[in-house]
């Protein structure tokens, strides 16, 4: 069974996050945020993916894999219900199965692979949908990182 690898980073910082994904094993980050961008200091789209270059983990985004704007916002208000509506509905977009395939396929030949999003917990996280996605349609073992876990 493949395996496939879920990670935040919420609570870390650039350097321990890639150095979890060296300890893992993952060889290609995939980011499932809509927008690649962040606050927080090297978790934007290019300062991201060159650590990870250096650190000889490939570097994909999947905008379509990510939330939308009115589903981030229900997940802020604490929202549940209506956050996983809108991320459900977001999945079910022709060019969300087609950007699923995508990841599947890239974790399948160019794996491990990891899902990246922003929240430490994965079960508040779409991430863990994109994940239950892969591993019903493509049969992947799934794994959530924390950053502060020994694997």
């Amino acid at each position: 069974m493949p395996e496939l690898f879920t990670i935040g980073y919420e609570k870390a910082g650039q350097p321990a996050l890639v150095e979890r994904l060296v300890r893992a094993g993952v060889r290609t980050l995939i980011d499932v945020r809509e927008l690649p961008l962040s606050r927080r200091a090297g978790f934007s789209k290019g300062p991201l993916s060159a650590a990870l270059r250096q650190a000889g983990i490939e570097y994909l985004h999947l905008k379509a894999l990510g939330t939308p704007k009115e589903g981030r916002l229900a997940g802020r208000a604490g929202d549940q219900p209506l956050f996983w509506s809108i991320v459900d509905q977001a999945l079910a977009r022709p060019e969300a199965q087609y950007e699923l395939g995508v990841a599947a396929a890239t974790a399948l030949n160019q794996g491990p692979a990891c899902l990246l999003c922003l929240e430490d917990d994965p079960h508040i996280c779409h991430r863990s949908r994109v994940a239950a996605d892969m591993a019903a349609g493509w049969g992947f073992d799934v794994h959530h990182l924390a950053v502060d876990a020994a694997f």
